[in-house]
């Protein structure tokens, strides 16, 4: 039985042979031009495009390698302090614009590079168009259109792989998933572009032709590459931030559905020629491989017999805890399929974990939500009906965090930012530093870790402070030189529904005075203080000045190492971003005692 709109036989790659040209020497010699040659355009076109790729990967592979494996002595240096600060001047810096932050200056030189490659390979060989006559025929197919559909085939492997969870990339690299998503983003506009520049030169050739009407009837080519570059453009639409992020859970059903449309119709109007069906053998192995370790991560590693256990913290914070014997890192995410019912359990969600794990026991995963609606709207409101209700769930993950190489209590000084729903990820910050600390407690004093909270929600203090009082618990008999200073800014004019808790004194039964509850949240611009033995805590109303701040933590005499995280809005993390760039400029100038300060910024919360 043939299959529809498949030459006969199938075959796996198409005949090469050009037959016996029949025109002039002049003109054979034009049609066989070697970036012109339809029968080694995929060579001339697709192969350069994958060994683009594949350099961009090697590149980054080799920092990765270089800040993992080079020696210590050597990273003490100026000269390798200098080289570090230059490149993650590159990968800090961006720009503010209309209330959104751009790429980092060094995406977008590496997009550029990008732009320059594809508009070089697209628009730099000639002729656009065969000279045809109603006499003379060069080809039916157009050279321009020729190269670009094998430019937008050659992109497909790397698209997937970008989008994918866990992929090659991300081991190589060390660059996590939501980092690389929005390479995935750039790559599926590259293509959308090259297939949108393939399909008009046909549409101009067959009207001069006078065919097209004939053509699209009955040619299956023509169908099938309509309906693939309808779902792309699908695809490449909802993915635009304010339409993804607005319809978030239509936009994720419909990727799929649409991913399938696309890839099944592409497949088709390829038609086997040349080496076109590689690129989908290359793309199903890589996707395979990716979907195929999530898989088996969260069914045969983690298994389906954990539950969540949901608790209604204040009205704009939902708590989440899962028992479970996994190990994470601080600042990971994890995906979380609730099997709750309804259309949201065909769907997983990623939030980061806000507690720390210990090797060989038994874990507990903590989330605190801030809830927008939708799906994790519903689970505040089963959370109010029935607090501390435990509904099945399937983990996936854990995916990205901090470096392995790189941890809080690896750095002299810290500094750790959250904003609104991003406080809870601050808690896992400082667990990892005190517990990194508490193994090395000799060289622990003189260390130090401030973080700073902004949220408009003014009972965000009543849940953090009882969970700053059970880290302090853990760890009862931690080094008392080490102090923890935690400053919680309120951006709202509300008032607290009720009194915080206070941090009691470590091995004390009695409080003191400093340590006394605080008073209801006033309108006064700074409230009561709360000391411990560990943490030191300030209330404050309005926005924080971060890269003030930044800059005296930076600047403090005899600090050579700082380590910045920080987890909220955009604009939140463009300011953070902002100090560590202008500390970066400062390492190369010579004109500060610090040598590295290092940035995390993280995408969930």
């Amino acid at each position: 039985m043939s299959l529809p709109w498949l030459d006969q036989p199938v075959m796996l790659h198409s005949d090469r042979d050009p037959g016996e040209c029949t025109m002039t020497p002049e003109q054979c010699a034009y049609k066989s031009q070697y970036w012109v040659f339809w029968y080694e355009a995929d060579h001339r076109y697709a192969l350069p495009t994958v060994a683009f790729f594949l350099v961009a990967i090697a590149l980054f592979t080799l920092g990765h390698w270089a800040a993992v494996y080079t020696p210590s002595r050597l990273k003490q240096t100026a000269g390798w302090s200098r080289i570090s600060a230059f490149f993650r001047f590159l990968s800090y810096k961006s720009w503010r614009v209309v209330g959104w932050n751009t790429q980092s200056l060094g995406g977008l030189l590496l997009a550029g590079t990008g732009v320059v490659f594809f508009l070089a390979t697209t628009l730099g060989p000639r002729p656009y168009y065969w000279p045809n006559t109603h006499e003379i025929s060069f080809g039916n197919s157009p050279p321009i259109a020729t190269r670009t559909g094998f430019l937008a085939l050659a992109c497909m492997p790397f698209l997937f792989a970008l989008g994918a969870k866990s992929s090659p990339i991300t081991t190589l690299t060390s660059i996590s998933s939501e980092k690389l998503n929005i390479w995935h983003a750039w790559v599926g506009w590259a293509m959308y572009v090259l297939a949108l520049i393939h399909t008009f030169p046909f549409i101009v050739f067959h009207i001069w032709k006078g065919d097209i009407v004939t053509e699209f009837k009955t040619g299956g080519v023509w169908v099938t590459g309509v309906i693939a570059l309808l779902a792309q453009t699908w695809l490449t639409l909802f993915s635009i931030p304010w339409i993804r992020d607005r319809y978030y859970e239509f936009f994720k059903a419909g990727h799929y559905i649409a991913a399938m449309v696309f890839v099944v119709f592409f497949f088709i109007h390829c038609d086997f020629r040349m080496s076109s069906w590689d690129y989908f053998i290359a793309t199903g192995v890589l996707y395979a491989l990716c979907w195929g370790y999530a898989f088996c991560k969260t069914f045969f590693e983690h298994g389906i017999g954990h539950r969540a256990v949901l608790f209604k913290e204040t009205d704009h914070t939902l708590k989440i805890a899962i028992e479970t014997n996994m190990e994470w890192r601080a600042g990971q995410h994890i995906y979380l399929r609730f099997l709750t019912g309804g259309i949201h359990a065909l769907s997983t969600h990623p939030f980061t974990i806000c507690s720390v794990s210990e090797e060989g026991a038994r874990n507990t995963l903590v989330f605190y939500v801030r809830p927008r609606g939708g799906f994790t709207g519903r689970l505040l409101k089963i959370a109010e009906k029935q607090p501390g209700i435990s509904v099945p769930v399937l983990l996936d993950g854990p995916y990205g965090g901090l470096p392995v190489h790189r941890s809080m209590s690896s750095f002299e000084r810290s500094f750790v930012v959250g904003g609104g729903a991003g406080a809870g990820f601050t808690l896992s910050m400082i667990e990892e530093f005190l517990q990194g600390l508490s193994l090395t407690q000799d060289s622990a004093a003189g260390r130090g870790m401030d973080v700073i909270i902004s949220s408009q929600d003014p009972e965000l203090r009543t849940w953090y402070l009882e969970a700053l009082k059970d880290i302090e618990a853990k760890y009862p008999d931690f080094n008392k030189n080490v102090q923890i200073s935690v400053s919680i800014h309120q951006t709202s004019s509300g008032h607290a529904s009720s009194s915080p808790p206070s941090i009691e004194a470590k091995n004390d039964p009695t409080l003191s005075a400093a340590a006394q509850p605080t008073k209801e949240i006033n309108s006064s611009s700074v409230d009561d203080p709360i000391t411990s033995e560990l943490f030191s805590i300030s209330f404050a109303h309005g926005r924080p000045n971060l890269p003030t701040k930044i800059e005296a933590v930076a600047g403090e005499a005899g600090v050579t190492s700082v380590g910045i995280v920080v987890c909220g809005p955009s604009s939140m993390s463009h300011d953070v971003a902002s100090a560590a760039v202008a500390a970066q400029m400062k390492i190369i100038g010579r004109r500060t005692a610090v040598k590295d300060v290092f940035l995390h910024q993280e995408s969930f919360s």
